[in-house]
């Protein structure tokens, strides 16, 4: 039912985890796919070598901290792809640090590459769905910036300000026929949170507080990508989509 032929996606922080399962979805349903990676390359490359031709996916190395990189590879996928009208901002960090002993450099690292990467995908990536009078907006959130987090306040932050620069912009933009949602996942199985659950006490004590008593998979959390870059959300924007096992209740 969801068909995306003829779509062109750009997926921030693809090669691994959400971004990489959000990349093999989209291009599933039939959309061209550019994403982006900051130091996998062999990942990249691999993920890329999962489609024929059928589907053009193809990577971009760009530093997520940086603005010059940003307003490059938009330019680049828009040249190559003459168009964007799904952009899934999903690149992000999640470092643990108790507040007192947070410094200002960790602090500005996560809101420069969790918020401000979102931001500037955003702003560069608008005027193109702007004129083409169409745009599908995915920011990958968190549970954490709905609630909040112990020892993770900077995170939480940052994708609590990615909850409220979705609604705002979906004010913005819906006179345009640009829609703006965010997905928020709780807990998630990949490489960023290995540590934890290779501590099997500590998975079995989440999995209790979870009331589905499960921990979601990458692709549990790109199944609400795709259904909202699709033709079934067209009436759907500044909406937060959890993906938690109702972990939030």
């Amino acid at each position: 039912m969801i068909d995306l032929k003829n779509k062109t996606a750009l997926i921030t922080g693809g090669s691994r985890g959400i971004g990489r399962a959000c990349v093999q979805l989209l291009s599933k349903a039939g959309a061209d796919v550019a994403f982006t990676y900051n130091t996998n390359e062999q990942l990249a490359d691999q993920l890329c070598n999962e489609f024929t031709d059928k589907n053009k996916v193809r990577s971009f190395n760009v530093n997520t901290g940086k603005e010059d990189d940003i307003y490059n590879v938009i330019n680049l996928v828009e040249n190559e792809y003459s168009k964007i009208d799904i952009l899934v901002n999903n690149a992000g960090i999640w470092e643990k640090s108790e507040i007192e002993n947070l410094s200002l450099d960790n602090w500005k690292r996560t809101i420069d590459i969790n918020l401000t990467g979102t931001f500037l995908f955003t702003k560069y990536t608008v005027p193109i769905m702007k004129k083409n009078k169409f745009g599908r907006i995915i920011n990958i959130s968190s549970t954490a910036g709905q609630r909040g987090e112990a020892f993770y306040s900077h995170y939480a932050a940052s994708k609590g300000g990615m909850i409220a620069f979705t609604r705002s912009l979906a004010a913005e933009l819906g006179e345009y026929k640009i829609t703006v949602n965010s997905v928020a996942p709780g807990w998630v199985k990949t490489d960023m949170t290995k540590d934890v659950f290779e501590n099997k006490f500590e998975e079995e004590k989440i999995i209790k507080e979870i009331p589905l008593r499960k921990i979601a998979v990458p692709e549990d959390v790109a199944g609400a990508v795709i259904f909202l870059a699709s033709d079934l959300a067209s009436h759907i924007t500044g909406c937060t989509i959890n993906v938690n096992g109702g972990s939030v209740l």
